[in-house]
């Protein structure tokens, strides 16, 4: 992505997030909360839950690549290697790298796993990784891998990795002011006048810890919605750059091996890439917490496509 795009999708986000940290203090300046808090109290809070909220979730986009190989175990394929399978991989993921027009090629690793995923990380268009498991590798077809690619290319291409990390800080942001903020004036209510004159105390700490665990997931459920959004234009995407056919095989030979036992281990062991891996659906209530749409909505969409 250019720097110009990334500065306006920064620039979006961050004025969304002001405008709803400024709607927030105004509603809780309008209900009397503020003259509970020391004058300027609610303006230098929400300063500072818009700065820590976008600080943690852009530290981790900036380590992102360096996690996936620490945490995952990825291995960077070198592009000379003279493994014929290796450098197969790394001239696909090239290949479909142009088609989209990336302004540097991403580097190409493979990962220990039994689970059949892949997925893409990285800061930037220009520094991005896509790493397959040996899984994936060893059960999929030549036609079903290209589709793969694609969709992790499409992600990179689609800047999904600066985007939801945007979307992530936007909610850090919210949780962080929310908690604080009801934890102080449920305390106030609890405390004895009193008690109120003292500040501080055991119980507003608990609340916020609570307050920021429940926001938290209410957070999550957010952020999980607009992932499976970019999940069905990451699939478009993959469509358009390996072929429709392709990336629908792919999705199908997924549906066929997906196993939810192996899936729900491989999530735990690194629970930060499952935003952006090809596959990871779960159903009924949990499905609020999917990264991921079911496979066959995802196959019914792209089926519904031009041809």
């Amino acid at each position: 992505m250019k720097f110009a795009q990334i500065a306006k999708r920064i620039l979006l986000f961050t004025l969304v997030n002001i405008l709803v940290m400024i709607t927030i203090t105004l509603v809780m300046g309008v209900l009397g909360v503020g003259r509970y808090f020391p004058q300027g109290g609610l303006t230098g809070l929400a300063v500072f839950c818009l700065v820590w909220g976008f600080a943690g979730a852009f530290i981790s986009l900036a380590l992102s690549r360096l996690m996936a190989k620490w945490f995952m175990g990825v291995q960077v394929i070198p592009p000379d290697t003279n493994n014929p399978d290796l450098r197969e991989l790394v001239d696909m993921v090239h290949r479909l790298a142009q088609q989209a027009n990336l302004p540097k090629l991403p580097e190409v690793g493979i990962y220990e796993s039994a689970e059949v995923n892949a997925f893409a990380t990285g800061p930037s268009r220009s520094r991005s990784l896509v790493a397959v498991s040996t899984g994936l590798l060893q059960r999929m077809q030549h036609r079903e891998v290209e589709g793969v690619l694609g969709h992790e290319v499409a992600h990179i291409a689609n800047g999904d990795m600066v985007t939801m990390t945007l979307v992530q800080g936007v909610i850090n942001a919210i949780v962080l002011f929310l908690s604080r903020v009801l934890a102080f004036v449920v305390s106030q209510a609890l405390r004895s006048r009193d008690d109120r004159d003292s500040g501080g105390g055991w119980i507003q700490y608990l609340l916020v810890i609570v307050f920021q665990i429940v926001f938290s997931i209410l957070g999550s459920i957010v952020v999980c919605w607009f992932s499976r959004v970019r999940e069905f234009r990451a699939d478009a995407g993959g469509a358009a750059l390996a072929g429709r056919g392709s990336m629908i095989d792919a999705l199908r030979a997924l549906q066929r091996m997906q196993d939810p036992e192996l899936a729900a281990a491989e999530a735990k062991h690194a629970q930060s890439f499952q935003t952006l891996k090809i596959s990871g659906a779960r159903s009924g209530f949990a499905a609020l917490f999917s990264t991921h749409p079911a496979l066959e909505e995802r196959i019914a969409r792209l089926e519904q496509g031009p041809a």
